[in-house]
């Protein structure tokens, strides 16, 4: 079987303008709830503390150490010398990683709003949550931890995020430099918070792992009501297009192949993790985003969710299986 994958500028100026009444529509429709949402969430008073340990690591000379250390004692291992923080203070490398963050962030008050804006969205669904302080540092562009979020200290390597084409990147594979941008710093944030809410699946389903994503694309629904739907899941505009004009030949390939309650963990690379298309096995697997199977679980959830009357944090610890069979979920052809 062919999987009927194809997409052109007619396709996508209907789907604009559909998108464009769609929106218009829908907007009467929750008007109400969200003008009451955003009104609640305003109310929410939180202290963003944010401390800028770049800054203060590029301005500091050798007898500035002992402050830092006293300051940041979490960033100063004890198995390491101070002279290798000395080191490097003078590294001409380091010292360029830092004036480059210093261009890209010299001003951080937008990241500060949008970061205060997501706090809020989690303390209005999550009362027993507390805003962690926040500390921006370099980490020598280490991408696969550019966020680390813990229950009161939230370290943002600032490095990982100066854009696609920026020449600190220029090793990196393009499928994943095109993450490393400053659009995508809040909404790593609140990945990493879906992370520590979102429960394991309960089986190694394919399915299971599906919905999985789901529910934390889902739950940036609700965090990021400002941030665009192609944002929350890392993709462009013309890499969500595609998979919304896909979607049904998409999930009726996963289900004549038999792939739902499959357990091969070959199903993930494939169509789950970063990757720099979603492997098919068919010509057109070059045209398609990686992670779409990320996406079909993001509609099997959207679809449960609009058929159901459930809290959001009801709906994180509800099964699989049973989020699948009470969404009827069928993609449009």
């Amino acid at each position: 079987m062919r999987l009927n994958i194809e997409i052109n500028r007619k396709l996508l100026s209907k789907l604009a303008t559909f998108f464009v009444i769609f929106i218009i529509s829908t907007s009467f429709i929750g008007c109400k709830e969200s003008v009451k949402l955003s009104e609640d969430v305003k109310k929410i008073k939180l202290d963003v503390q944010i401390d800028r340990f770049d800054k203060e690591f590029a301005a500091a000379r050798p007898e500035d150490l002992p402050v830092l250390k006293k300051k940041y004692p979490y960033l100063f291992p004890k198995q390491y010398s101070d002279s290798v923080w000395v080191a490097k203070m003078q590294d001409t490398i380091q010292v360029e990683l830092l004036d480059e963050v210093e261009k890209a962030f010299s001003d951080f008050s937008e990241e500060e709003q949008s970061l205060e804006l997501l706090f809020k969205h989690i303390k209005y669904y999550f009362p027993q949550f507390d805003a962690p302080k926040v500390v921006t540092v370099t980490s020598d562009v280490d991408y696969s931890n550019r966020v680390i979020l813990t229950d009161t200290l939230l370290l943002i390597g600032l490095d990982n995020y100066l854009g696609p084409d920026h020449r600190f990147y220029v090793d990196i594979q393009k499928y994943i430099r095109a993450d490393l941008d400053k659009r995508y710093l809040t909404v790593d944030v609140a990945s990493a918070f879906a992370k520590k809410v979102v429960p394991a699946p309960n089986d190694r389903s394919f399915l299971a792992q599906m919905i999985y994503y789901g529910k934390e694309l889902y739950l940036k629904d609700r965090l990021l009501p400002l941030v665009t739907e192609a944002q929350r899941i890392n993709y462009s505009e013309e890499q969500l297009a595609w998979a919304i004009a896909n979607e049904e030949p998409i999930w009726r390939n996963f289900i004549e192949r038999e792939y739902l309650y499959s357990t091969d963990n070959k199903l993930g690379p494939r169509f789950l993790d970063l990757a720099p298309f979603s492997k098919f096995g068919l010509e057109l697997d070059n045209e398609s985003p990686g992670r779409i199977g990320r996406f079909i679980g993001w509609q099997i959830v959207r679809a449960f969710m609009d058929r159901n009357e459930l809290s959001l944090q009801q709906m994180l610890n509800l099964p699989a299986e049973e989020i699948f069979k009470k969404s009827n979920y069928k993609p449009k052809k």
